[in-house]
């Protein structure tokens, strides 16, 4: 296939070429009834390029054709047989492939316990009966790792009418799960494997990155272009391949969730992206991991920072790493990675990808380079110079066993049923009604059906007080909870 055309991208720079206007939506017709003070924050280009019915795609059965050629383009360049662009995040890709695998199943859905809030939100909106796969556990760290293969198939063993199985790699933190024993396990009793992939999107194109879902077997993956990508937020793409899950229907459950009023924008910037990284792709990211090489060194040679590496590998741990994310331990300061992130935040204006309550990230890019890596090590040098000592407030961490709650009840009916609202101290031995998610990376601690305990109420008390941010409740200080009414 030719991937030096773009059609979404050919097609809106025709839309401006011909000077169409339409009497469609968008009410603001290009701009001109825009507020002036909105377009000097958003740029006029923004508004000249949201269009609608102009390069038609008005639904995702463009007459023009322009919507399915992109995708076309997308599936040759990965190695899928078929994509789909999505205007409304990973998020919904996600719920599309589960709801086409086991929407209807009684059987429910061998689902990875270190999955995002999103798929905890597909359950919900489903029906479907999670089978938790339980992650790998490094207790020192409180830290925890993909599943293996063999802890696949003890939860296949255990539930062997499932629907499918679902796993999440890369993790937010860049640890990556053995796809190929995974796809390989539940391909033996012929079931399907999701992979959210969401900060994969960069993962095809440079062969010194982790395996990419589509070249290990797996059945559908989702990715992020937004995350590891060029795109704008909300821009998805989900692949797929095989004759274990319906192309047709994946697609008809995902017009279930998709807008009937998507963005070009969105849609043009996957369609560019794809285009670069099948001609750039490679000079690009590999300058890119040279680039991190040489930002984990520096950061490494900081005192009391660990930049995170071999800790991370291992057969009790992850089967790999992207290493364009950069994890650094910095408990041996005595800080938090809640306290740095904030300084750096407020006296630096840099945001870090994510900080929990011993670790910073810094997601790195192939947009990266020597300046922004020289600020971000001049910056966290900085932040080391000043630390006088100050230990960070003290968070009680929970053991694996402790964290890992019980189910006792459908994540639906939990959140649609009767409920009340009680203090979150008072709340052991009660069904959760709600999500609570420290967030980055959005991994829920509590989730609707599950019994609450002791234990992760001193955790999540303790963490809030310590800065962890928890938005997902009804109440983001968590002095009360909505539980299952008795």
């Amino acid at each position: 296939m030719d991937h030096s055309k773009a059609p979404l991208v050919d097609a809106l720079a025709e839309y401006h070429r011909l000077g169409r206007y339409g009497f469609t939506p968008p009410g603001h017709r290009q701009g001109r009834g825009t507020d002036q003070r909105v377009l000097d924050a958003l740029g006029a280009d923004a508004f000249r390029s949201d269009v609608l019915a102009g390069p038609g795609l008005d639904d995702r059965l463009s007459r023009n054709g322009y919507l399915q050629d992109a995708e076309k383009l997308m599936a040759d360049a990965v190695g899928a047989e078929t994509a789909f662009f999505s205007t409304c995040g990973s998020s919904l890709s996600v719920k599309a492939a589960m709801m086409s695998v086991a929407g209807g199943s009684k059987d429910g859905l061998l689902v990875a316990r270190d999955s995002h809030k999103s798929i905890i939100a597909g359950l919900i909106f489903s029906g479907v009966q999670p089978h938790w796969i339980t992650p790998r556990w490094d207790a020192e760290r409180h830290f925890s790792h993909p599943p293996s293969p063999e802890q696949v198939r003890e939860e296949w063993e255990k539930h062997p009418d499932a629907a499918g199985a679902l796993i999440v790699s890369p993790s937010p933190y860049g640890t990556c799960a053995d796809l190929a024993g995974i796809a390989e396990v539940c391909h033996e009793r012929g079931k399907p494997l999701i992979v959210d992939e969401a900060w994969g999107a960069h993962l095809p194109f440079h062969p010194d990155l982790p395996t990419w879902a589509m070249d290990v077997g797996a059945d559908v993956c989702v990715v992020s272009v937004h995350k590891m990508g060029a795109g704008f937020e909300q821009g998805s793409v989900f692949h797929h391949q095989g004759d274990l899950i319906d192309s047709k229907h994946l697609s008809s459950c995902a017009d279930l969730l998709m807008t009937t009023s998507p963005n070009v924008l969105l849609y043009s910037a996957i369609d560019g992206w794809r285009r670069q990284m099948v001609e750039q792709g490679h000079e690009l990211l590999g300058n890119a991991l040279k680039l991190a090489d040489r930002a984990r060194t520096e950061l490494a040679a900081i005192p009391d920072i660990e930049v995170m590496e071999e800790a991370l590998l291992g057969a009790e741990a992850s089967h790999d790493l992207d290493r364009m994310q950069v994890l650094m331990d910095v408990s041996a300061t005595g800080a938090s990675g809640y306290q740095i992130a904030d300084w750096l935040r407020e006296h630096r204006r840099i945001d870090m990808g994510l900080c929990d309550h011993r670790r910073i990230q810094a997601t790195l890019s192939f947009a990266d380079d020597k300046a922004t890596i020289d600020g971000l090590v001049e910056a966290l040098s900085a932040w080391r110079d000043q630390h006088d000592g100050q230990t960070a407030p003290e968070i009680r961490l929970p053991s694996p066993d402790e964290l890992q709650l019980d189910t006792v009840m459908l994540p639906r009916d939990a959140f649609f049923g009767p409920i009340d609202t009680i203090p979150f101290a008072e709340s052991a031995g009660r069904i959760a009604a709600e999500q609570v998610t420290p967030y980055p990376p959005g991994i829920p601690v509590i989730l609707p059906g599950e019994l609450i305990d002791d234990a992760v109420i001193e955790y999540l008390r303790s963490g809030i007080d310590a800065g962890m941010n928890v938005p997902d409740p009804a109440d983001s200080e968590l002095k009360t909870i909505r539980v299952v009414a008795r």
